[in-house]
């Protein structure tokens, strides 16, 4: 597997990730999925507190079935046998999500980047994860409430303290960056966003701008082209739009997204590579550096998805998808 910095800091990660969101609850089965992705020469593993047993995509629907943090405990398994792995991966979670509930039944779901939740959440990850520092520390989705000057108090303890080594936010805009950055002294590394060949709001707004295009939910705010110029990567979770592209059945499909689907299965076949490997090579593809945060935890899908550290997308390929993504061809 190729290798990639992360960020500005000095960590030679590899350039596909393992989201553990659905690691399996069977500890077996989990580190058979974790032994499949290392053997891919998957080197970085991404965490939240919040995974756990029975997450439902819509994670503030008020239903929450099974505890928070499950994913992390179960994943502690893998160092079992296996003396000195730990120094071999990269370990990375996330904090700032509260559940309705969580500490009395008229608590309403939140976001939390106060100091004591950053350092108690990090607390309970190593915890559960059995290890004494993280590699790296996202903010999970911003928070309306944020005081920058608490972030960078919790940053800085947790550093001083060697239990988390760098830093970096998920779903955050470019001002939302520069906000933390007024206050924050480490580099932020990567900020984690939804990003796929058919979620693609946040390349597509760049190729519209000054065209009289208004693309739906767009508020990009020309973070790409920020996270760029920062010096941040830009991981994609959900880089295979849960399977919809890659030949997963999937009920009221958007007619862009089945024409995306059909060019993926086409590019596959004159390549001779898995669905996957085509979806994931278009994020690899783009000089951003994007590091997809692959999701599945079926080994024979993981090993489809790392087809794509060995295929180079030309630019007419990347072109082809994107505007079958889009929905559209480019202005």
């Amino acid at each position: 597997m190729e290798k990639m910095r992360l960020g500005r800091s000095p960590l030679i990660v590899s350039r596909i990730a393992l989201g553990c969101m659905r690691l399996s609850d069977d500890p077996a089965q989990a580190k058979t999925t974790v032994r499949a992705a290392l053997d891919q020469g998957i080197s970085f593993f991404d965490h939240a507190d919040i995974y756990g047993r029975g997450l439902r995509e819509e994670v503030f629907s008020g239903v929450w079935e099974g505890a928070p943090g499950l994913r992390e405990e179960v994943f502690s398994g893998v160092w079992e046998g296996a003396p000195g792995l730990r120094e071999q991966v990269f370990l990375q979670s996330k904090c700032g999500i509260r559940f309705a509930g969580d500490t009395g039944p008229d608590v309403p779901a939140r976001y939390d980047f106060s100091y004591e939740h950053i350092t108690h959440a990090v607390e309970g990850s190593l915890r559960r994860l059995k290890t004494d520092y993280l590699d790296v520390l996202l903010l999970h989705r911003p928070d309306a409430l944020v005081e920058p000057e608490e972030v960078a108090r919790a940053f800085d303890e947790l550093q001083r303290k060697g239990k988390v080594r760098f830093f970096g936010v998920s779903n955050h805009t470019a001002a939302q960056i520069q906000l933390l950055q007024t206050c924050v002294d480490q580099p932020l590394v990567a900020n984690q966003v939804q990003l796929s060949v058919v979620h693609t709001q946040m390349i597509n707004d760049g190729v519209i701008f000054n065209r009289g295009e208004v693309a739906p939910a767009s508020r990009s705010e020309g973070t790409l082209a920020f996270c760029r110029m920062q010096g941040i990567t830009l991981q994609a979770w959900s880089p295979l739009a849960a399977g919809a592209v890659t030949g997963k059945p999937v009920s009221d499909v958007a007619p862009r997204i089945e024409r995306a689907a059909a060019v993926v299965k086409a590019l596959a076949e004159e390549r001779g590579v898995s669905q996957e490997a085509i979806a994931i090579a278009w994020l690899l593809r783009h000089p951003a550096g994007i590091q997809p945060i692959i999701g599945t935890m079926n080994p024979a899908r993981i090993a489809a998805c790392c087809q794509a550290d060995e295929l180079a997308l030309t630019r007419e390929e990347w072109y082809r998808l994107f505007e079958a993504g889009r929905g559209g061809r480019v202005p």
